[in-house]
């Protein structure tokens, strides 16, 4: 193997095909993206509305996750900004389940922690 990416994990190592790494940032965009699908959460905090998404970087995106992945597991913390009038309990746990199913489908690891963190209620 040449040289390891800083802030990344392997995720598979083969002597005759090569090395499949994934960066830290990728899982926080995963985790990102699936707690957005989830109704009732607003926008994850520091990050500008939905609509924008698209005109702007990654690491926009990702600004309030957390991730930290060991051995074969990742935990991730989230803060969100929430809408008024929906149910916080059910709502987190929504998430929660989202970013798990998101993450483990996507990379193969195994995702332990979701926490959130709500930093904002928005009133429309």
């Amino acid at each position: 193997m040449e040289k390891e990416i800083k802030n990344s994990v392997v995720l598979k190592e083969e002597a005759n095909v090569g090395v499949v790494q994934i960066a830290d940032d990728v899982v926080a965009m995963i985790a990102s993206l699936a707690a957005a699908e989830v109704e009732g959460v607003n926008t994850m905090a520091g990050n500008i509305s939905n609509e924008l998404m698209s005109k702007v970087g990654v690491k926009k995106l990702t600004k309030g996750v957390k991730v930290v992945i060991s051995e074969d597991s990742v935990k991730v913390s989230i803060a969100i900004s929430m809408d008024y009038g929906y149910n916080i309990p059910a709502t987190c746990q929504m998430i929660q389940t989202k970013i798990k199913n998101a993450v483990e489908n996507m990379t193969g690891l195994n995702c332990t922690d979701v926490n959130i963190r709500i930093v904002n209620i928005k009133v429309k």
